[in-house]
């Protein structure tokens, strides 16, 4: 189980980027932020008590006592993207319009913590979802449309019936996801993508396992320390259909834990979005804690990525997303690799070294870093270097 971080000081990180060896830097930053979070979660539900009273009442209940027999529990559902992205998006919505979210937010964490044998007392809630979605149980329960309430028991989630095989095992504590309960999965940010609804594109389950499977191998062989550090970041993977041409990913700062990415022929395609993905939620976890950036979101500047203009703190998500996956082209070329005599495959390692030499250009010229952002700036400095 990972540690629940106290508030203090965060230290500048030193290999956030790229981890040394026996490195704890990216598993101390996530149990901070799922510690912020955890310290959010009773006032945020508070906040938004004025249109389920009752129901608000016995969660606060619930939470309290869950809190005072130890963090440990709710803890581990709030590192999962199913219960951290409602409460991080509720973060930023407002009463009454995140009523809703709310009372998903409730039946979740009831439901959750019933199916771990870890709620305290029986509890009722009358403001129901339409669904529960539990990474914890593996299951989407469906709340029928005429239910006026729902009793959460110790022990037992309430009978309700269940979605077949919403999540498939691929690694560790890996799934792919066929359910995704992100409230901002449908909004979108890249000028050539309209939102992240779950698709396989026409392919059987068994071959996108198959081919992030084989990512994953790729990372533990030429990365191992990232392999490592991805194993309590990276919870679910929500396919997003099958393109030959090009590839889509995406992942949010509220659903730290969730990567959304499209099935590509191309093995190194598919290592090279598994990476990328997984860096953001990194940086994503460190947002949570600090700026980073003073300036991170204006002006805007051009990006050796994307078409379109972008805040330094995109930029600076692009150069530490592409620099490990430079390493592990580079590693794979002096390993002799039999993949890496592919005629494309120095090409792109060039092209994506200059994307990160172009980037650390903007941000060293523009960048105007807290104290944790000059620890990260100058870490990234000695990885391009």
């Amino acid at each position: 189980m990972l540690p629940v971080a106290t508030a203090g000081p965060l230290p500048p990180p030193r290999d956030l980027t790229v981890p040394a060896p026996g490195s704890t830097t990216a598993r101390d930053v996530l149990s901070r932020a799922i510690g912020r979070t955890l310290r959010e979660l009773r006032p945020l539900l508070g906040a938004h008590a004025a249109a389920a009273p009752r129901d608000a009442a016995a969660i606060d209940r619930v939470l309290g006592a869950s809190l005072r027999d130890g963090p440990g529990p709710l803890a581990s559902l709030l590192r999962r993207p199913h219960v951290g992205a409602l409460v991080r998006t509720l973060r930023a919505t407002p009463p009454p319009g995140g009523a809703a979210l709310a009372a998903e937010l409730r039946a979740t964490l009831a439901f959750d913590l019933a199916h771990l044998g870890a709620l305290p007392d029986a509890v009722t809630l009358g403001h129901l979802p339409p669904r529960i979605v539990s990474l914890v149980a593996r299951s989407v329960a469906r709340v029928p449309p005429d239910a006026r309430q729902l009793v959460f028991a110790p022990g037992a989630p309430p009978p309700l019936p269940l979605d077949e095989e919403p999540f498939r095992d691929i690694e560790g504590d890996t799934v792919l996801a066929l359910a995704d309960n992100n409230p901002l999965a449908m909004h979108e940010a890249h000028p050539d993508k309209h939102g992240n609804a779950v698709d396989l594109g026409g392919r059987p389950v068994d071959a996108w396992i198959e081919a992030l499977r084989g990512a994953f191998a790729l990372v533990a062989a030429y990365l191992p320390e990232l392999r490592e550090e991805m194993r309590p970041y990276v919870q679910a993977i929500v396919p997003v259909g099958y393109f030959a041409d090009r590839h889509l990913s995406a992942s949010y700062r509220e659903a730290i834990g969730l990567l959304y990415l499209s099935l590509h022929p191309s093995e190194m395609t598919m290592v090279e979005a598994l990476v990328h993905e997984y860096q953001h939620n990194k940086l994503n976890a460190l947002f949570e804690l600090d700026d980073v950036l003073e300036n991170a979101h204006a002006p805007l500047y051009a990006s050796p990525v994307r078409p379109d203009p972008r805040p330094l703190a995109g930029v600076l998500l692009a150069v530490h997303a592409f620099a490990p996956v430079a390493l592990l082209y580079r590693r794979m070329q002096e390993a002799g690799d039999p993949r890496a005599r592919a005629p494309d495959f120095d090409r792109r390692r060039r092209e994506i070294e200059r994307i990160d030499r172009e980037g650390a250009d903007v941000l060293l010229a523009h960048a105007r870093p807290t104290a944790v952002g000059r620890g990260l700036l100058d870490e990234i400095g000695r990885v391009l270097a």
